[in-house]
């Protein structure tokens, strides 16, 4: 895996510990392992990334992984004592909007939005998945994981609903999109961790960035069940609502399909 001459300089100046790993199987993983190690030497925003992810995961335990070189897979440690536990569920969905804010500024007028709860799309078509894990024996840590397919061609994309800065005749600047992700997400888990209006405007971003909202879904939900119906909002839990038949549904968990 090629390494960046200068690393990450303005990622660097955001993350007070940024390891640039060569290859490494899941960079969730390996934080997640080296902060339960190390907790001291990891403190709040410290961040892996690497251009070789080999066996990294998603959402509903998917498998994601990619060609050498051809995505950024980058995973931040959040230490969230400050942020009440009710608000912890918007996490994933802050994260998502900081990423899509940070894809939005590279790409001028394409379309670029949030599908709920925290992949990115352009034009409709996925540049960015988001995985968020909390530390196995310590709720107030937690690790975001993220995805982004900067360098892969048309033909290497796993799936026709799949894009990527390259498929788009465009190159990744990954430092600045690096530096404005950290930036953006370290500024919405501050805005959680304040609570009041702060916290409302960190959550009102993620609803204005998301494009599920208003549109027709086909919601797979965890037992199985499918929910279709018309996206109405995100309610003050993070959840998805859908209303269907005439009744409005909180989505919390599910796979989250836009019909039209």
């Amino acid at each position: 895996m090629s390494i960046p001459e200068n690393g990450y300089p303005r990622a660097a100046a955001v993350s007070p510990r940024l390891h640039i790993a060569p290859s490494v199987d899941s960079t969730n993983k390996k934080l997640l392992t080296d902060a339960f190690d190390d907790p001291e030497g990891h403190p709040h925003l410290s961040v892996v990334v690497t251009r070789d992810q080999t066996a990294g995961r998603g959402r509903l335990d998917r498998t994601w992984v990619t060609p050498p070189d051809s995505a950024l897979a980058v995973s931040v440690l959040l230490r969230v004592d400050a942020v009440p536990v009710a608000e912890r569920g918007w996490i994933p969905l802050v994260a998502g909007a900081a990423m899509t804010s940070a894809v939005r500024a590279q790409l001028g007028d394409r379309e670029v939005g949030l599908k709920w709860p925290n992949d990115v799309l352009v034009g409709g078509l996925k540049i960015c998945g988001i995985l968020a894990e909390v530390m196995p024996g310590d709720p107030h840590t937690v690790v975001v994981g993220a995805g982004v397919n900067t360098r892969m061609t048309a033909a290497q994309l796993p799936v026709p609903t799949a894009t990527s800065f390259a498929a788009l005749a465009l190159t990744a600047d990954e430092d600045q999109l690096l530096g404005d992700y950290l930036t953006g997400l370290r500024d919405a888990i501050a805005a959680l961790a304040v609570g009041g209006t702060t916290a409302d405007a960190a959550k009102d971003e993620v609803r204005e960035l998301c494009l599920t909202v208003g549109a027709q879904v086909s919601v797979s939900l965890p037992d199985d069940s499918t929910l279709i119906g018309v996206a109405s909002g995100i309610d003050e839990d993070g959840r998805l609502t859908v209303e269907a038949a005439g009744v409005v549904h909180a989505v919390s968990a599910g796979d989250v399909v836009h019909v039209r």
